[in-house]
């Protein structure tokens, strides 16, 4: 049998999605784990027992991966949806709300697009005092503006449509008119929006994490693993970053698979893929 388009897109969405929800329990079932010492078996190799091997305090390595990729999913989840949700409120308020309202978000806009990316995230995390806090508003207060952009201009072209036109004839009030008409011509473009900006979440605070400005170095976060392991690679402890590198990418392309599913199925124009 022959797949077509929009079932191939179903089928990686669902390998994406259960994938990234195994990931996130199992971390957190693991999370016990992830902590326990044992020196008895420290600077082990990856092997049946140990397939990621363990570190210099005999830790193992599978679990730490685990629970910092649970850490990270959580973190992006959060982040992202708060930072989608800010997209959404301001790019239809800017559209709906008059010149002034869209000449001030706007500026706001370019002016957060205007600074290099990480080092806004990296100001906002320390002034948060780092720390899980600091990290997720960080991520949340820097990846909205591109969806604000977007969604701004969707609803711009929706004002010049007739219906809106008539409905605001009619006598009904700019709020009424985006929450009655706009808002579900908008859903898929937040949807795709939303689950796209979870990779960019997730790098962005392995990135922080790994420079020392985000989760504390006692959390098995990704981003302190990857850390830890670099003085270790001039030994030869090669799997302490090669195994949780790996999956950091694994798990930032399925979240990048599955909104690029999201969004093929969401296309009206796929319908006859």
């Amino acid at each position: 049998m022959k797949w077509n388009q929009r079932q191939k897109a179903k089928l990686f969405l669902g390998i994406s999605l259960c994938f990234l929800l195994t990931v996130a329990i199992a971390g957190i079932l693991c999370y016990e784990g992830a902590l326990e010492t044992d020196f008895s078996r420290k600077d082990l190799a990856p092997c049946l027992k140990y397939p990621f091997g363990t570190d210099w305090l005999g830790r193992n390595m599978f679990y730490r991966t685990l629970t910092g990729l649970s850490m990270s999913i959580l973190i992006g989840v959060c982040a992202a949806g708060v930072s989608s949700l800010m997209a959404l409120v301001l790019g239809v308020a800017a559209a709906v709300l008059g010149k002034k309202t869209d000449s001030v978000i706007s500026f706001f806009i370019d002016m957060v697009m205007g600074i290099p990316h990480i080092l806004l995230l990296l100001l906002i995390s320390y002034a948060m005092g780092k720390g899980l806090k600091g990290v997720i508003v960080g991520v949340a207060l820097t990846h909205w503006t591109s969806l604000a952009r977007l969604i701004r201009g969707e609803v711009m072209q929706l004002k010049q449509c007739e219906y809106i036109q008539i409905a605001g004839k009619l006598g009904h009030s700019r709020l009424w008119i985006a929450g009655k008409h706009m808002l579900p011509h908008l859903l898929p473009q937040f949807l795709v929006g939303l689950v796209l900006m979870f990779p960019h979440a997730i790098l962005h605070e392995s990135s922080i994490t790994f420079l020392g400005f985000g989760l504390s170095s006692e959390q098995p976060a990704i981003g302190v693993i990857l850390s830890e392991s670099m003085k270790y690679l001039i030994m030869g402890k090669w799997w302490l970053a090669l195994f949780p590198g790996i999956m950091l990418v694994l798990t930032v392309a399925l979240f990048d698979l599955g909104g690029s599913s999201l969004r093929r199925l969401l296309d009206p124009g796929s319908v006859h893929e």
